[in-house]
């Protein structure tokens, strides 16, 4: 708990505040407080012409979101920047990887014309991966083929007296949980 200090008030502005903090908050400290935040926080000063302060304030709140808006417009552009030049390729690459058709996808979002024609002078644009990435991504595509192999020898149909016939995996728990954490590992 915070000590307490005492302030000397001439008693006509005590009693003013004692009503005013009573309509404000629970304490006479928390009153005080978002009185001080308030000014603070606005950059106001008590001593100036308020009507002045407040023409003020606005006028550079309004300047503040002017910058902000074109803060946010850099924004949008450096991220419709990022999606064209980096997330295409790469998705691209991987359904390459995967045998997909690149060329009968469509697009999953409608886009306005300006960003399709963006659009289609970056898949005019010859896409170039890397050959450490391919062969990285290479070889964790051997790693999984082979371990969902190892995963898929060890699986055996099983017909039980009563009721249907199952699937049972003859692998030990410690595979078992290096393989998910392999599949964790990759997602």
């Amino acid at each position: 708990m915070d000590g307490f200090k005492s302030i000397r008030f001439k008693e006509s502005t005590v009693k003013r505040f004692r009503v005013f903090s009573k309509k404000m908050a629970k304490s006479y400290s928390e009153c005080l407080e978002s009185i001080m935040d308030f000014f603070e926080w606005h950059g106001l000063n008590p001593s100036q012409k308020f009507a002045k302060s407040i023409v003020q304030e606005i006028l550079k709140n309004r300047a503040r979101t002017d910058t902000s808006i074109k803060r946010n417009e850099a924004t949008i552009a450096i991220i419709r920047d990022i999606e064209i030049n980096q997330t295409k390729p790469n998705n691209a690459m991987l359904l390459s990887l995967f045998g997909e058709n690149i060329k009968n996808k469509k697009p999953v979002r409608k886009e306005r014309k300006r960003l399709e024609k963006e659009a289609d002078s970056a898949a005019e644009i010859e896409i170039t991966v890397p050959k450490i990435r391919y062969e990285r991504l290479s070889e964790k595509m051997q790693n999984l083929v082979r371990d969902y192999g190892h995963i898929l020898g060890n699986v055996e149909l099983v017909k039980g007296s009563f009721g249907k016939e199952y699937l049972r995996l003859n692998i030990s728990k410690s595979e078992l949980e290096k393989f998910k954490r392999i599949l964790k590992n990759n997602m």
